[in-house]
């Protein structure tokens, strides 16, 4: 019997063309944090109406999350690399107009236009190194550079932003990204390979609609129940988008060449990954929310305090994921990914001990051990998802992974979020002072910096124990969140231990040989 080919090494081409890839992926993700600074700017120069400024602000992930899918199973058909530049023309000259926009409409267009050409580029990317690395440690540190990006991209808009926003007007924001898009355009065709699948059937116009209008209206129920609590609105889309989610997921079991191949979930590492990286998106992003608000509402820290104070969460996330390949060579990725998940566990398990004096050394210790133990996970996780699925598939596959952690991250914003202000709420209750009017008092319930606000105006004795009494709930509330984020850690550890066993994966019909080397690890 013959041993298996060692896979090629990368070359000084492939390298660079790693780097080319990574930069648009940063401005992906700065691109979802950058605006947030220049919302007063834009309020006073356009004057937005507040419906139309939450469009400013949210449309662009709207339809990120909405076209992953279809953008993913467009670039296997046309071609990987013709859909990434496609993608970077369109970004480049969305970000140009949207700088130089007079009115709120046309910056809500380029905005939407925006999320239609950043959708093309996480998955034509991370589809695009499975072809460029075939070395299984190589490609895990290569996706490790994949997921960085994104991470410090998503931690220096708001740096960037207010860099930005000190010395120019409010439009500069939108066109830091044009020259890196120019530059993946004039270097993307020499050093990025062309990849499409040569026996993709036609594209299917319903599974395309099914699929973009079940996640936006996903998407658009979170937020609106984050937003607004269980309304009618909000459940409805919710219940409307699970319907058409699975009405498509129906319909792609019937297709020759389906937008979401159904039979990937039969093997068990892709499972794992999924739900792994499903649910870390869910419980970070459900107490991320909360721990900001702690930093600044509860600690008293300034925004640029507050900042620095999340600067170890993107530095050891950045390093965690570069160190992933490593981690993988020594442990396998089984191991890595429980492991990972059980570190994270304790990161969460630390936060939900957050107690003054101690409150933001205790915060900063359970981030880190978070992002050290989660920046792994997705890094494996990922490289997971896109070797299960055969090369011809592997846009798609990385286009459901960018969805589910599109979806995981709203979903844990409305569900946890909401979750943790109804007991804010319960818990504040009792403490509320009996001479404040119904609106004050429900002003005080909404949201932390309403209580604290009204606290403010009260004043005295009263309006420091209402204070008081409103940042304790809070942080009992945050607490609270962190134990839901360890037991949602423990829950994926175990189910990866449990679908990772040593040898399950092995007699699977897995085409590649380096994945087969990381499900027996």
């Amino acid at each position: 019997m013959t041993d298996a080919p060692t896979p090629a090494k990368a070359t000084r081409r492939e390298w660079i063309g790693l780097a080319i890839i990574a930069l648009p992926c940063l401005v992906y993700a700065m691109d979802l944090t950058v605006l947030n600074l220049a919302l007063p700017a834009i309020s006073a120069e356009l004057q937005p109406t507040a419906s139309q400024l939450l469009w400013i602000v949210d449309v662009y992930g709207f339809l990120v999350a909405g076209f992953l899918i279809t953008m993913g199973t467009l670039g296997d058909r046309i071609g990987r690399r013709k859909l990434l530049l496609v993608g970077a023309a369109a970004f480049a000259i969305a970000s140009l107009v949207a700088a130089f926009s007079c009115t709120a409409e046309t910056l809500i267009a380029m905005r939407a236009l925006l999320g239609v050409a950043g959708a093309t580029l996480a998955p034509s990317t991370l589809s695009l190194i499975r072809n460029m690395f075939h070395d299984e440690h190589e490609r895990q540190f290569a996706i490790g550079v994949w997921i960085a990006a994104f991470s410090v991209g998503g931690a220096i808009g708001p740096l960037v932003g207010g860099v930005l926003l000190q010395w120019f007007w409010w439009g500069a924001v939108f066109l830091a990204a044009v020259p890196v898009m120019v530059l993946l355009l004039v270097l993307g065709p020499k050093l990025l390979p062309e990849y499409r699948d040569p026996d993709a059937g036609k594209l299917d116009p319903a599974s395309m609609v099914q699929s973009l209008l079940a996640v936006l209206a996903v998407v658009y129920g979170l937020k609106r129940i984050a937003e607004y609590g269980a309304d009618g609105r909000g459940i409805a889309a919710l219940l409307a988008g699970t319907v058409l989610g699975v009405l498509f997921v129906r319909r792609q079991r019937h297709l020759p060449y389906p937008f979401l191949d159904v039979a990937l979930f039969r093997r068990r590492a892709f499972t794992a990954s999924i739900v792994a990286y499903s649910l870390t998106g869910l419980s970070m992003m459900g107490v991320y929310i909360f721990m900001t608000q702690y930093l600044q509402l509860v600690l008293g820290l300034t925004p640029l305090q507050a900042g620095v104070a999340t600067i170890p969460w993107s530095v050891c996330f950045t390093v965690g994921s570069l160190l992933a390949p490593r981690l993988a060579r020594y442990w396998g990725a089984r191991q890595v990914m429980v492991r990972g998940l059980l570190l994270a566990a304790v990161g969460f398990g630390i936060t939900a001990m957050v107690v003054p004096p101690y409150g933001l050394w205790i915060l900063i210790g359970g981030m880190l051990a978070m992002s050290i133990g989660l920046a792994p996970v997705m890094t494996v996780g990922n490289e997971l998802i896109i070797t299960t699925a055969p090369p011809e598939r592997a846009g798609a596959a990385s286009a459901l992974s960018e969805t589910s952690a599109e979806l995981s991250g709203a979903l844990g914003i409305a569900v946890l979020g909401s979750a943790g202000m109804v007991l804010f709420r319960l818990w504040l209750g009792p403490a509320m002072p009996a001479e404040l009017d119904a609106a004050a008092t429900a002003r005080s319930l909404a949201t932390l910096g309403g209580a604290i606000g009204v606290a403010g105006e009260l004043g005295g004795a009263a309006g420091a124990a209402l204070g008081d009494s409103a940042r304790t709930a809070f942080t009992d509330a945050m607490r609270a969140v962190a134990v839901f984020g360890a037991a949602a850690m423990l829950l994926a550890a175990w189910m990866a231990a449990k679908l990772m066993r040593e040898g399950e994966d092995a007699t699977e019909a897995a085409p590649d040989a380096a994945l087969d080397e990381a499900s027996d690890a």
